[in-house]
């Protein structure tokens, strides 16, 4: 899905790319785990990242293919939820591996931006 949103600086609209976006951000994810040193307690939490993290975009690419409104709806949701997640370890592995604490505050900061963005789609699909 692709929104056009005005760019304040000038008069052409900025493309955004949801999908893109989400891939981009499994693919930051997945080059940022491989860097954390496994051990007993961080190993459990790669793994959880790497299922959250990039589930986030499969889901919304699952959504752009929705059979319905109540589909896409649904989809969206599962997206939501998994970006919240993906912030939830993010935060443990900050705390786990303190060494990585900016590279998994950039991360963050990224799933919270990629929640509000659903949120407003979830929000404006059902009015």
């Amino acid at each position: 899905m692709t929104n056009a949103q005005p760019n304040s600086n000038s008069q052409n609209p900025k493309k955004y790319d949801l999908a893109e976006r989400t891939t981009r951000f499994s693919k930051d994810m997945i080059d940022f785990l491989r860097k954390i040193p496994e051990n007993s307690i961080t190993k459990p939490l790669i793994s959880q990242l790497v299922r959250s993290g990039t589930s986030i975009g499969a889901n919304y690419c699952e959504a752009d293919e929705a059979n319905s409104k109540k589909d896409f709806i649904n989809k969206v949701c599962i997206s939501k939820k998994e970006a919240k997640e993906t912030k939830y370890w993010l935060a443990l592995i900050a705390h786990t591996s303190p060494n990585f604490k900016d590279e998994a505050r950039v991360l963050w900061k990224e799933a919270q931006e990629l929640n509000l963005i659903l949120a407003t789609i979830i929000r404006k699909c059902k009015e």
